[in-house]
């Protein structure tokens, strides 16, 4: 087995990336307060072809140093818009049709890998602060709470951490419908 060399790997370019058919999910940053987490949501977004990332509140935009060393250019190909409120954003997509999912542990929470995403429908799931969560306000607005199950002693992932289960678990999910 021979590792591919970067340019064996079938990359396409910014701008096919903008004109390719997306991933029906949105990605909503509610206070992140790392940069690095930023810029990794933005790679992993672009991997998964997803379709929009909103950073809410307290999280810094691009263009930043900070950003860019994680998500390696991910900020040009993503498309991203600044929200200063996200219950006010959650409100605004769950009135254009779109099922709000945060992810979070919480009473009543659907366990990931219990949960199917209906055809045809756009989701956006709402990933919160480091160490704060998602807002409880956001939380009660939502469509659903999704939680990734963990049996270790911390239950807690990084935030990058978890976007990348989520949106891997839903990507795969939409793609075998």
């Amino acid at each position: 087995m021979r590792k591919l060399k970067n340019n064996e790997l079938g990359r396409i370019t910014v701008d096919e990336f903008k004109s390719v058919e997306k991933t029906p999910i949105i990605v909503v940053l509610d206070n992140i307060r790392s940069l690095n987490n930023i810029g990794s949501v933005f790679r992993t977004s672009d991997a998964f072809l997803i379709e929009k990332i909103y950073l809410c509140g307290i999280c810094a935009t691009p263009p930043n140093k900070d950003i860019h060393k994680t998500a390696l250019g991910a900020t040009e190909s993503v498309a991203w818009e600044y929200v200063e409120d996200t219950l006010t954003l959650v409100e605004k997509l769950k009135a254009e049709n779109i099922r709000v999912l945060t992810i979070e542990q919480a009473e009543n929470s659907t366990k990931l890998n219990t949960f199917y995403p209906e055809k045809n429908e756009k989701y956006a799931i709402v990933m919160g602060n480091e160490v704060k969560g998602v807002q409880q306000k956001v939380v009660n607005a939502a469509d659903a709470c999704i939680e990734i199950p963990q049996l270790g002693t911390k239950h807690s992932l990084n935030i990058s951490v978890t976007t990348g289960v989520v949106l891997w678990d839903l990507f795969q999910k939409m793609n075998t419908l």
